[in-house]
């Protein structure tokens, strides 16, 4: 028997002139879905009609979904959005028949498309067929291909001014700083200057594992911050001092409250280079070892375990007190992403970095090789040329980078992203921008780079998340939100992180490694605005202190990843 269903419960389509819907179940071949009356044998749509210039946001059930570049607003639940305009002209009892089976998540043709035409989702192109695609086609790897057209640049004809949010000021309690920072976590941190002295920062750590702070309550703990590199490379390179920066952004970090320094000794990247010309709070106490000097390994995991002990009690005689959020600098990435990134937890994120830039603070996305075919959205924000100009010099240096390495940007996505529905770099990077909001781009900075800019801002950073990760935590970011829709378990020491699953089926498969669920927006049980201001709450909360799931189980040491460039001698 063949099933039938209605389209608005199998299918999210996201503007009415796109040529695809997001299929919200598993669809088989065969299965028909009704567009208009269910009364008479329909119709079969076979030919699109016209879409209005300026397209709603569409729905599905309860749920609004803003469409990329149009902002938070939507369509009233039931809106024409909810069905394609083609179900208008093929009239009532129109059905669409399912040609070949479609996977949860993926893409079903609503529109005929010859090959070599643009298919379009959220109002976008998402790349070009690369053969005939019939309605009720499954679109994906095996028809459609990169769309490498030039996108139309314009910089700064998007700008928005973020309203002041309504009620009184927001607060999060925090620890503040000496130079006027504040800190969401107090950590000791060990910063090594090179890999030969990453097994001596573990041993030291380990010492303070278990109940070994039990005296010590408000220490979040101490937290080894071992990496690959540190010597072996040009000191003058940018690859030095990619890793230079990094170092450094971590040594100063208002999340770390006391520092110790550990090298090796004969290494390009010295120890005490880390910390030169570094204007670091007063109040944190900061100890400098190195191995060759200090006797070796074991005499230096002594001194080191000395120094620390001897840091903890001024460490935890520190207390959290007020402070206004627009001193919250939030970190967003996405990993693990599928065909509802872009619809549930990258919107939802998006609405709550509007809610803390309307509130004076700051907010970083990242992952330049993903917001590859989105950039034109970024520069119609921009506050300036200028600003968007350097958002196009890292795309440009990019392109050349990857050439170099035999590849190209849309190399990406992943074969996981492909399992999950997304197909193309172009999808793939006009969700992940919904992380952005809609807020104007302040500034664009590059990898490491320490943010001073309030408002949206844009860090240069690889998509590979504790690369990227890396990167937004030692610009600076005290808190950061990550989305994810195949189900990433990234933590990032010593900044919390806060999992957001895509979609339900995720969420309740990985519950004890997610910490809020945005599938509720295709389930019809909640909207993007309701879960980005939960969001937000979340964010405040966290800030505050509230322990996230990645912090339960004393994740994110492992994922200190600086990003490493340039030929190793």
């Amino acid at each position: 028997m063949t099933a039938t269903t209605a389209l608005a419960d199998a299918v999210l389509v996201l503007r009415p002139d796109d040529h695809v819907g997001v299929a919200t179940r598993d669809l088989q071949d065969g299965t028909v879905l009704t567009l208009g009356s269910a009364d008479g044998p329909g119709t079969v749509l076979a030919a699109p009609a016209s879409a209005p210039a300026d397209p709603p946001a569409s729905t599905f059930g309860d749920a609004t979904v803003p469409a990329v570049g149009d902002g938070h607003d939507s369509a009233p639940a039931g809106a024409a959005a909810a069905a394609p305009p083609a179900a208008a002209a093929a009239g009532a009892g129109a059905v669409l028949v399912v040609r070949q089976s479609v996977p949860r998540g993926h893409k079903l043709a609503l529109r005929p498309v010859a090959a070599g035409e643009q298919v379009r989702k959220y109002g976008q192109s998402i790349g070009r067929a690369t053969r005939d695609i019939a309605v009720g086609d499954h679109v994906h790897t095996h028809n459609l291909g990169m769309d490498d057209e030039d996108r139309e640049y314009e910089f700064g004809t998007a700008r928005v001014s973020s309203p002041t949010p309504a009620g009184p000021a927001r607060t999060f309690d925090g620890y503040r700083r000496a130079d006027g920072r504040w800190g969401t976590r107090n950590y000791v941190g060990i910063v090594t200057s090179v890999n030969c002295s990453a097994s001596t920062a573990r041993l030291v750590a380990d010492q303070f594992r278990g109940r070994a702070l039990d005296a010590f309550p408000h220490v979040d703990g101490v937290v080894a911050l071992t990496h690959d590199t540190g010597c072996g490379l040009v000191p003058t390179s940018e690859g030095a001092q990619i890793t230079r920066r990094t170092l450094r952004g971590y040594a100063d970090h208002p999340n770390i409250a006391a520092l110790l320094v550990l090298g090796l000794g004969c290494e390009m990247l010295p120890a005490q280079s880390l910390l030169d010309g570094l204007d670091l709070p007063a109040d944190k106490p900061v100890r400098t070892l190195v191995i060759q000097e200090n006797g070796g390994i074991r005499a230096t995991v002594r001194a080191g375990v000395a120094a620390i002990e001897e840091m903890l009690p001024a460490i935890d005689a520190l207390r959290r007190s007020p402070a206004p959020v627009s001193e919250l600098v939030l970190g967003l990435n996405c990993g693990g992403s599928d065909g509802y990134s872009g619809i549930t937890a990258n919107p939802a994120l998006g609405y709550a970095s509007d809610l803390l830039v309307a509130s004076g603070g700051t907010s970083i996305l990242a992952e330049t090789p993903e917001v590859f075919g989105a950039e034109h959205l970024l520069l119609r924000r921009a506050v300036s040329r200028d600003v968007g100009q350097k958002l196009l010099d890292r795309i440009d240096w990019w392109k050349q980078y990857t050439a170099a390495g035999g590849g190209t940007l849309d190399n990406n996505p992943s074969p996981g992203n492909k399992a999950g529905g997304l197909t193309t770099i172009l999808e793939k990077s006009l969700g992940a921008v919904a992380k952005g909001g809609t807020a104007e781009l302040a500034a664009v900075y590059e990898y490491a780079e320490p943010v001073r800019a309030r408002g949206f801002t844009f860090m240069d950073t690889p998509g590979y998340d504790p690369v990227s990760v890396t990167g937004i935590v030692a610009g600076g970011a005290t808190v950061v939100v990550f989305t994810t829709g195949r189900g990433s378990v990234l933590g990032c020491k010593p900044t919390p992180s806060i999992k957001v699953a895509t979609n339900t089926a995720t969420y309740l498969r990985m519950r004890e490694d997610m910490d809020l669920n945005a599938g509720r927006i295709v389930d019809g049980t909640a909207t993007v605005a309701s879960v980005g201001e939960e969001l937000f709450d979340l964010i405040v909360e966290v800030a505050s202190g509230r322990q996230t799931v990645s912090e339960e189980l004393d994740l994110g040491a492992d994922e200190f990843v600086p990003w490493q460039l340039g030929a190793v001698t």
